[in-house]
């Protein structure tokens, strides 16, 4: 028997609507959820800068907001020993007349009640303070001396100008017993002073990553020939970390019995010349040539280092650097010796 064409095309629509039936729906494709990253604050915040002293690099909560305070300090035996240079960030020996020395020692971080005996203003000084851009208090000096403090920005505080904070040690006789009140020159700020001051040095972030102590070579001491009348001797304390002062063979002790010391002994080999000027006894006035070049040494963490110093102007800082590359110290006190090259050496051991 023959079907007709519409039993034909029923049939195939009954075959198809079966197979669909059987096969059903296709399953969908498998998916994978990944989730977004998410940013953490404490890996895309920058890390945080350690705050520092800016004369010592050491670290600590907030930073004084106070200008550098720079004081003339004598050194003569007569002078000895002295009051607060234990408590000074920076201290500079210079040479002066006779071959004695004097110290310009510059408070920030710490602030002493008192400083003995404070003496007078000297050529090279201006040079030393400029790049603070701070206040030097002083008993007084020729004035010229006191024209070129002013000129190189420095405010001066002067004794014999009548300035607050200056008194009389009685238990001394003059001019080595000038006293000086810190405080009380830091109370007369004229407001134009950088406050806090500039970086002078470069600083480590830790003592056992300064320069010296890294590229170094082993010290126990270094004694520094300033003249006939003055060796500067530093030895290398491991327990306290810091290098002692004598004065020759002699401890250099503070008036309260505490040697003084440094973290950093930095030399400078410097070329010092006689001005035209002349002291009360007829002596001619040196002057230290600080705006210049030459060579150096840094002591630190008991170890010493060969160096090259430059200051490009009365207004910039000294640059300490070995084949170009900064020089950091360790952090802490600095002592910098400005040694005359006709007239001065220096030797480790």
């Amino acid at each position: 028997m023959t079907l007709s064409r519409p039993a034909t095309l029923a049939g195939a629509f009954l075959v198809v609507a079966l197979l669909a039936a059987c096969s059903g729906d296709p399953e969908p494709a498998p998916t994978t959820t990944v989730a977004a990253p998410v940013a953490s604050a404490e890996k895309s915040a920058p890390p945080a800068v350690p705050v520092v002293w800016p004369l010592t690099g050491v670290r600590t909560e907030e930073v004084a907001e106070r200008p550098a305070l720079a004081v003339k300090i004598e050194n003569s035996p007569e002078a000895r020993p002295q009051t607060g240079l234990e408590d000074a960030d920076t201290v500079w020996e210079e040479v002066v007349e006779g071959g004695i020395t004097r110290y310009v020692a510059v408070y920030h971080s710490s602030i002493p009640d008192v400083v003995e005996p404070v003496r007078s203003v000297r050529p090279m000084d201006p040079a030393i303070v400029a790049p603070l851009d701070g206040i030097l208090a002083y008993s007084g000096a020729q004035q010229p001396f006191i024209a070129a403090v002013g000129d190189a920005g420095v405010q001066s505080v002067i004794m014999d100008a009548g300035d607050a904070g200056f008194s009389r040690d009685p238990n001394r006789y003059a001019p080595h017993n000038v006293v000086g009140d810190p405080e009380a020159f830091l109370a007369q700020d004229d407001g134009e002073r950088t406050s806090p001051p500039p970086q002078q040095f470069a600083f480590a972030a830790a003592a056992d990553r300064a320069t010296a102590v890294v590229d170094g070579t082993k010290a126990r001491g270094v004694d520094v020939v300033m003249s006939a009348a003055q060796t500067s001797a530093w030895a290398w304390d491991k327990k306290s970390g810091t290098w002692q002062r004598s004065e020759g063979e002699s401890p250099s002790m503070s008036a309260s019995g505490v040697q003084h010391a440094a973290e950093n002994v930095v030399v400078l080999e410097v070329e010092v010349v006689n001005t035209s000027y002349r002291d009360p006894s007829g002596a001619p006035v040196p002057e230290t040539q600080l705006v210049g070049s030459g060579q150096g040494l840094v002591a630190t963490g008991g170890r010493t280092l060969a160096v090259e110093w430059s200051k490009e102007s009365v207004q910039d800082p000294v640059v300490l650097t070995v084949d170009g590359a900064v020089v950091e110290l360790a952090p802490g006190r600095t002592w910098v010796e400005l040694m005359p090259s006709a007239t001065g050496s220096w030797s480790t051991s």
